[in-house]
């Protein structure tokens, strides 16, 4: 996952908290310096490369139809107006990770909030905070489907719920493994959806090509016990069979799974159980 060490005034790493009670904060397009849109070039068009053949065709629709290029950082104003059209949704700047509770209600309310920093050119690999990178090249795309629309709304709505009934862990995880890091099923073989691969050189190759992780069929309960490694690469990934799967996700009832789920040990990120649909079966070897 690309993470780096940013100014003590991004979001709440660095202890910094905005005037608005929602963390929105101005874009400031104007302000974005010569150096920092050439960063913003050089990961774009390095990722370009990357992703081809091993980003799934959803996310590759999606990134076609939106001002989003190697020429600059993109204007959220832009991108919200491209987005509304289609989903219903806009892009609001924020400094950085924002708490829970403010993450929740503006995806409930349709509000995509996005990192407005962009990371030092020197350390393009590794960030604390997601960035405007991360966020615009990684996650916006595919909020051009209607389905992980959808999803997203629906997630920020769990999320709110989730937090108040002490379960968050739980739902965290089904964000992780889909929206950051999934993997789905597509055209006879396995391609990315997750942003945190997507906007990421390394895991891109990685998360579909090295024979270290699991890769394994989606089961939310499975998915749910599953913890994950936020320092480093995922030990697996799991495999959706289609984006379209996010819908039922996106109209299911969590309470009883909850209810299931509690008691139940927690699975550890590069187990394989007896009843896995195992996709590739790993190594291991990185991460030893």
């Amino acid at each position: 996952m690309d993470t780096q060490t940013q100014p003590a005034r991004h979001g709440i790493v660095g202890g910094y908290v905005p005037d608005r009670p929602d963390w929105t904060i101005p874009q400031n397009w104007d302000a974005y310096t010569a150096t920092e849109h050439a960063t913003w070039r050089t990961l774009f068009e390095r990722q370009m490369q990357t992703i081809r053949g091993r980003a799934c065709e959803e996310y590759m629709d999606g990134l076609s139809q939106l001002p989003i290029t190697a020429e600059a950082i993109p204007d959220f104003d832009a991108l919200s107006e491209v987005l509304y059209r289609r989903t219903g949704w806009t892009v609001v700047a924020v400094p950085g990770m924002v708490p829970n509770d403010i993450f929740f209600d503006h995806l409930a309310n349709r509000r995509f909030p996005a990192g407005q920093f962009i990371r030092d050119g020197r350390e393009l690999d590794y960030l604390v905070e997601p960035d405007v990178f991360h966020d615009l090249f990684g996650h916006v795309p595919m909020m051009m489907n209607p389905v992980m629309a959808d999803f997203m709304q629906a997630y920020g709505e769990g999320g709110l719920r989730a937090e108040k009934l002490g379960v968050l862990d739980r739902l965290a995880r089904l964000y992780w493994y889909t929206v950051e890091f999934g993997l789905v099923e597509e055209a006879g073989g396995v391609r990315i959806f997750g942003a945190g691969i997507l906007s990421s050189f390394t895991e891109t190759q990685f998360a579909l090509e090295s024979p270290s992780p699991n890769r394994i069929g989606f089961d939310l309960e499975r998915v749910m016990r599953t913890v994950y490694r936020i320092d480093d690469f995922q030990e697996g990934y799991f495999v959706l069979p289609s984006i379209d799967t996010l819908l039922g996700l996106a109209q299911k009832d969590f309470g009883p799974i909850y209810e299931a789920l509690a008691g139940l040990p927690d699975l550890t990120p590069g187990r394989i159980e007896a009843t896995d649909r195992v996709f590739h079966r790993g190594t291991g070897n990185y991460h030893r």
